[in-house]
């Protein structure tokens, strides 16, 4: 039995080597959560399972870190390090490409990381060209059920996997917001007169038009690539659809949207004031969500809002194969928690031969019925045991594919 799954596995890792060329190798972890250890991965389907509290989730947070610098559960890093310790690392060998092996680290200490490839220190800029994960998790659920700010900062991330220049962007626009808000603030507390307060906020305003035409472009032209490969009816009649909301919408020209907002940002110059914080911008824009016409966070279903998720996610994964030509990670925390069986066995063979997959889950029975097709493994108190017979690893599997 043992032959036979074997050499099951190593035929579909050579399958996956020749397919994609990004894959997680191993990882190794120190004082990040309750996580302790080294794992190596399969090419493929790669299944955690363990009770509760064992570190399932956990594992897949370090992955995430190491691809995209931030967490999937808080955005407060210091929280991700072991109580009583300074210092977190995450460590992983990526491959590029039969020939090209990278080592990727992220070190965090208090509030501050630092981030490196190949032992370099890197700007987050070139650092995210590297890999890239894509998480569905009961807290991603928040994207369609949650506030506006959910869905932007999925959108956010989109465009930053494509540019990842656009963190750069967004960090600009924040701390202009950051600042005029709080002039805004003074502004109306110290009742300045409406001549003084636009001379204050002139040069700030005149940043946010530039930075806020970029972002607006960037965000409509992913939703565009978003909708060009958006699987619609990927589990049954409902028809997903998705539209970039506009704050500016029914304003005026939007095709022209750095006229627009400079001439909005001057009209509302005295409510802004009124109100004491910005009114004008990206930051109030919205994705707008459907199911057949009806609003997915209003009247969906708990499993049609999962549904929908799912829908995004995969055409995440799309844009970014046909802008990299090249598949992310894709991390699915708590699978059977979130999805029927009908769910996973439809999600799990869309993916297969096109990501290196990541699942967690309680149920050993779970990791048993896929036992043909994927790696398995089992958390216990932070560390990752294997508990079945390995496919053919990825270093070895690479050095056989030119044979394929």
């Amino acid at each position: 039995m043992h032959a036979e799954w074997g050499a099951t596995r190593r035929r579909k890792s050579r399958l996956y080597v020749k397919i994609f060329r990004m894959l997680l190798e191993s990882l190794e972890v120190h004082n990040f959560r309750n996580l302790s250890g080294k794992v190596t991965w399969g090419a493929g389907l790669n299944i955690i399972y363990g009770d509760n509290g064992q570190g399932k989730t956990n594992w897949l947070e370090a992955i995430y870190l190491l691809a995209t610098t931030k967490s999937f559960r808080t955005q407060r890093l210091q929280e991700t390090i072991r109580f009583e310790e300074d210092l977190a690392v995450v460590r992983g060998r990526v491959a590029q490409s039969l020939e090209v092996h990278r080592e990727m680290q992220v070190n965090l200490r208090g509030a501050t990381k630092s981030i490196s490839v190949n032992g370099k220190r890197e700007p987050v800029t070139r650092y995210l060209g590297q890999l890239h994960a894509i998480a569905f998790t009961a807290d991603e659920l928040n994207i369609v059920r949650g506030a506006p700010d959910a869905r932007r900062k999925f959108l956010d991330r989109g465009v930053t996997s494509l540019h990842p220049s656009y963190v750069q962007t967004l960090a600009d626009y924040n701390h202009v917001i950051k600042q005029k808000n709080r002039l805004l603030q003074d502004a109306s507390e110290s009742e300045l007169s409406l001549e003084r307060a636009a001379e204050l906020l002139a040069p700030w305003n005149e940043q946010l038009v530039g930075l806020s035409t970029a972002i607006h472009r960037a965000r409509t032209d992913y939703v565009q690539r978003l909708n060009e490969v958006l699987e619609r009816r990927f589990f049954g009649n409902e028809d997903i659809s998705i539209r970039y909301v506009s704050s500016l919408e029914g304003k005026g020209n939007l095709d022209d949207y750095e006229s627009l907002i400079a001439e909005r940002l001057q009209f509302r110059l005295q409510a802004e004031i009124a109100a004491g914080y910005s009114l004008i911008g990206p930051h109030r824009d919205d994705l707008e969500i459907q199911f057949d016409g009806r609003d997915m966070r209003a009247f969906g279903s708990s499993g049609q809002q999962r549904s929908a998720l799912i829908i995004l996610d995969l055409a995440n994964v799309s844009v970014y194969y046909s802008w990299h030509n090249e598949y992310p990670l894709f991390l699915i925390d708590d699978v059977d928690a979130e999805l029927d069986r009908k769910r996973i066995n439809c999600l799990l063979e869309y993916l297969e031969g096109r990501t290196q997959t990541f699942i967690t889950t309680s149920k050993e029975s779970l990791a048993e019925q896929f036992l043909a097709r994927a790696n398995i493994y089992q958390a216990s108190k932070g560390v990752i045991m294997e508990s079945e017979p390995r496919a053919q690893l990825i270093s070895s599997t690479l050095g056989s594919a030119e044979s394929i």
